[in-house]
């Protein structure tokens, strides 16, 4: 009979997203993986498989959460503006904060390494088209609201523009913007809805 697993998998994986998100996919040797999970290496294959396969697996649960929590704030009742307001807000929250920065710079390693791995390349994608329709779906509602005055042709273009400012702001952050500029860029963003 095996052994049980003497360590909670998907804590793992969420260190995972801040050695990547820290080192890059290059710069993150086995060493260091180690070292920084608290694993040993036969564990590390046993659970995960190769460092690659480690890497995709933190990008998926990275992705998967920030998705979910982006898609649920659009679904509430309420404001869609302030709903969008508090998705850009929390974004800039988490990346002036030294700890969970590291987690959401993973994404800037996850698209350095899409070009050379289809399955992270379609799995970006998939999750881009998601969110773009979670804010498509969302505008569509604000319009019919009154709270927008977008036209119907406009509410995709600005839907993909919000989804891709969101994301700009962590390449934005790893290249050391400071708070004031993030929150810049954040009130720039959502004059796009007045």
């Amino acid at each position: 009979m095996g052994r049980a697993k003497e360590f909670d998998t998907e804590s793992v994986l969420r260190k995972a997203m801040a050695v990547f998100g820290e080192h890059g996919y290059e710069g993150t040797s086995l060493t260091i993986l180690l070292d920084q999970l608290g694993i040993a290496r036969q564990s590390l294959y046993d659970t995960y498989g190769t460092k690659y396969d480690l890497f995709f697996s933190a990008i998926q649960l990275y992705i998967r959460d920030k998705t979910e929590a982006v898609v649920h704030l659009l679904s509430q009742p309420g404001s869609i503006k302030d709903a969008i307001a508090t998705i850009f807000n929390e974004s800039v929250r988490v990346l002036t904060d030294k700890r969970l920065s590291k987690e959401c710079f993973i994404m800037n390693s996850a698209i350095e390494q899409a070009p050379h791995h289809h399955e992270i390349k379609a799995f970006i994608s998939e999750n881009t088209e998601k969110l773009e329709l979670a804010f498509y779906n969302a505008l569509v509602r604000a319009q019919k609201e009154g709270e927008i005055h977008a036209t119907e042709s406009e509410l995709l273009s600005i839907a993909r523009f919000l989804n891709h400012a969101r994301l700009s702001l962590t390449f934005t952050a790893k290249t050391g913007a400071s708070t004031e500029v993030l929150r810049d860029i954040v009130r720039t963003t959502l004059s796009v809805l007045d």
